[in-house]
């Protein structure tokens, strides 16, 4: 039985180049292997599907180094 991926919205600070949206994809991807993520650098906006809970996405994004807040 698979679970629902919903939609989740993070802002993220701290992302300056591809290496650093790169590094918050796989933190997701981490968390749910089989999420789909977008990285939007110049917003510092992420967007996933995934099984995750967005608090605890949040929590790893900002234990790597950047701050990492859930949006609405």
């Amino acid at each position: 039985m698979s679970q629902t991926r919903e939609p989740v919205v993070l802002k993220v600070e701290g992302m300056t180049c591809g290496g650093c949206a790169n590094a918050v994809t796989r933190i997701v991807k981490r968390a749910d292997p089989e999420a789909d993520v977008k990285v939007e650098l110049e917003s510092g906006r992420v967007e996933a599907r995934t099984t995750a809970d967005i608090h605890k996405l949040a929590e790893s994004i900002t234990k790597a180094g950047y701050a990492a807040t859930p949006l609405a």
